[in-house]
């Protein structure tokens, strides 16, 4: 078995810690990819993994992309991800949660926690009470930021999308786009809801296929099996479920001039977004356009850590920046000739000081 820093993703992270902890059945990975702008913010994810190994890829991958992430959303966050290793029934105990807590709070800040894949507000809550270090907290009046970042993640995933149409389809109106979502949970739930309110056309796959047929149903969609979505003849596939989608075999099958959506590591190895771009494809850098959820839970936790009440409006003018963001990288990608993933990762390279 190779070490740590000889795995692929490995990326000169500053903290890679394998958790064990027996009496609660604990197994978890935290990794820390740069705190060069502050405490390292994302979420964690509770994930059965046939093999242990994707774990570790997991925590590499998510951990670099929350740097890029955090960056390039303007917070005075680093980059940081969990992987707690579920058993096949997903068992978790509110023992597992406090010892989980207990790791997090054993770095002294360096790692700030919050939802992501698995894991609720309500895990959130019971995490706490272990450490301060954990963020996504129920808001306690409407006018504050807090609790489920899904909502905050599928907004600015819907203005991504709007911008991505008027960039690559010159048209400012949703009315008769048709968008393809893959994954229909919080988030790709969330878009779909908000694409449907403007117009759009929408056909939607999930593994859970009732979830896509009721949401279906409500919005006046289509349901298909989540094995056929990406080869829908569409304006816009959005992935809004597990990444590593867009390798060679599923930029193939694409039918969309638009890849637009919320899922994390979308591309399977950092060519792929050149293929993308010699297909024509406009691609939304993942680490920008679902960067909504933690625009909201960072800065509900930098409120709570100066003593302010964290503010809602703040939050919505920050999730207004991302198409702003995105249109910059499109731009400088057809000016320099790079894919928009190497401009996005070179502009966030930049700010972390790689």
């Amino acid at each position: 078995m190779p070490a740590i820093w000889e795995e692929p993703d490995f990326d000169d992270h500053e903290l890679v810690q394998v958790v064990r902890d027996r009496a609660s059945g604990l197994t978890a990975i935290i990794a820390l990819h740069s705190t060069r702008l502050g405490p390292g913010a994302g979420g964690t994810r509770f994930w059965h993994y046939g093999d242990p190994a994707m774990a570790m890829r997991d925590a590499l991958r998510l951990s670099r992309g929350m740097s890029y992430k955090n960056a390039m959303a303007g917070l005075p966050m680093g980059g940081g991800k969990a992987v707690v290793l579920a058993d096949p029934v997903g068992t978790k105990t509110p023992e597992l949660l406090a010892a989980f807590g207990s790791a997090i709070d054993a770095l002294g800040g360096r790692y700030v926690t919050a939802e992501d894949v698995g894991m609720s507000e309500a895990d959130m809550v019971a995490i706490a009470a272990k450490t301060r270090h954990v963020t996504g907290l129920p808001p306690q009046d409407a006018s504050q930021a807090g609790g489920d970042p899904g909502p905050f993640t599928a907004r600015g995933i819907f203005y991504g999308i709007k911008a991505a149409v008027a960039h690559k389809l010159g048209t400012d109106s949703l009315a008769g786009v048709h968008v393809a979502i893959q994954g229909t949970g919080s988030v790709g739930g969330g878009v779909a809801r908000l694409l449907a309110g403007e117009g759009a056309r929408l056909t939607l796959a999930d593994v859970n296929a009732d979830r896509a047929k009721a949401l279906a149903a409500e919005l006046g969609g289509v349901a298909v099996a989540a094995e056929t979505i990406m080869d829908i003849e569409c304006d816009v596939f959005s992935p809004n479920a597990l990444g590593a989608i867009l390798d060679d075999a599923g930029i193939a099958r694409l039918r969309a001039p638009i890849v637009a959506g919320g899922a994390n590591n979308q591309l399977a190895r950092p060519e792929h977004g050149q293929v993308l771009a010699a297909r024509g494809i406009l691609y939304a850098p993942d680490y920008v356009i679902n960067a909504g959820g933690i625009i909201a839970v960072a800065l509900e936790y930098l409120a709570r850590e100066h003593g302010q009440p964290s503010s809602l409006d703040e939050v919505h003018r920050r999730l207004e920046e991302i198409p702003g963001r995105l249109t910059a990288i499109w731009d400088e990608s057809k000016a320099s000739g790079r894919s928009a993933d190497q401009v996005a990762d070179s502009m966030a390279q930049a700010l972390i000081g790689r």
